[in-house]
C-alpha cells in the first residue's frame, strides 16, 4: 500500500530521503521538521536522527509495488537537490520513476541552481513533474532556473506565499500551486496577492490550484478563494488524480 497523503495537491508520498536544512525564508516553520520531530520521538527508525538528511536505499523500489496509478509527491520530508544528496542517488531515484511509468510523480525544490546545474545529467521522463517553491518576490530566479530545464512539465509550488508576486512570467510553466502557511507561527497571507495570482494565471491559460489559507488552524480557513475551490491540474496529466 502506498502512503497516503493529505496534501491536496497529490495521493501519496514517497521519502527516499528525509531530512533537510533551511535555505530561505519559506522554510522557517517547516511542515516537514515538526513532523519529523514527532516521528522521532515516536521512535520511528527512519527518523531516528530527525531532521538530519538521511538517504534511504531501502526505500527507493516502492512504487514499483504500487499497482494503481497514482499521483505521487517525491520527498515531502526533504529535498531531492539537496547539496548532501549524491548525483549517483538522484540518478537511482529517476530510474525507478520511469520504470514505474503508470504513476504521476511530483518533485519540489528549493534548491533550483542545483536543478540547473544537473539538469544535462537528467534523462526526464514524461511521468515526472518538476516544481520549485517560491515564497516571495526575491525567490522568483528559480521559476526562471525551472524554465531552462528539460522537465516535460514543470509547476510552481506558491506556498508559503509571504508577499505579493505581481508580473510572473509563466511562459513555460504548465501548473501554478497557491497556499498559505499554516502551524504555529504561520505568517499571515493576504487575499489581494492570491487573486492576483490568479488572475495572472488566467490570463496565461495556466491552470491555478488554491491549497489553503493556512494559519493556525487550517482546516477551519479552509480553500475557498472567490466562493469556489479551485483545484485545476495541467490538462495532460498521465494518472492518478488527473
Amino acid at each position: 500500500m502506498s502512503t497516503r497523503s493529505s496534501i491536496e495537491w497529490t495521493e501519496s508520498t514517497w521519502n527516499p530521503v528525509t531530512g533537510c536544512t533551511k535555505v530561505s525564508p519559506g522554510c522557517k516553520h517547516c511542515y516537514a521538521e515538526r513532523m519529523a520531530m514527532r516521528l522521532e520521538a515516536m521512535g520511528q527508525p527512519k527518523y531516528a536522527d530527525g531532521f538530519k538528511l538521511a538517504l534511504h536505499e531501502d526505500s527507493l523500489e516502492q512504487p514499483l509495488g504500487w499497482t494503481k496509478p497514482t499521483m505521487i509527491f517525491v520527498n515531502s520530508m526533504s529535498d531531492l537537490f539537496h547539496q548532501d544528496v549524491p548525483l549517483t542517488f538522484i540518478h537511482q531515484v529517476f530510474d525507478i520513476m520511469r520504470r514505474a511509468s503508470w504513476h504521476t510523480f511530483q518533485i519540489l525544490t528549493k534548491r533550483s541552481r542545483r536543478l540547473l546545474e544537473l539538469n544535462p545529467e537528467i534523462d526526464w521522463p514524461s511521468n515526472v513533474w518538476m516544481g520549485v517553491s517560491v515564497e516571495n518576490q526575491d525567490y522568483t530566479f528559480r521559476i526562471e532556473h525551472l524554465r531552462q530545464t528539460d522537465a516535460q512539465i514543470k509547476f510552481l509550488s506558491l506556498e508559503p506565499l509571504l508577499g505579493p508576486l505581481p508580473g510572473l512570467n509563466l511562459r513555460g510553466i504548465d501548473w501554478v500551486i497557491v497556499g498559505g502557511e499554516s502551524g504555529p507561527g504561520a505568517r499571515p497571507m493576504a487575499e489581494e496577492w492570491v487573486v492576483d495570482i490568479r488572475d495572472q494565471c488566467r490570463v496565461a491559460r495556466v491552470p491555478f490550484f488554491f491549497k489553503q489559507w493556512g494559519g493556525v488552524r487550517r482546516k477551519r480557513a479552509g480553500r475557498v478563494l472567490g466562493g469556489r475551490t479551485w483545484n485545476q491540474m495541467p490538462a495532460f496529466a498521465s494518472g492518478g488524480m488527473g
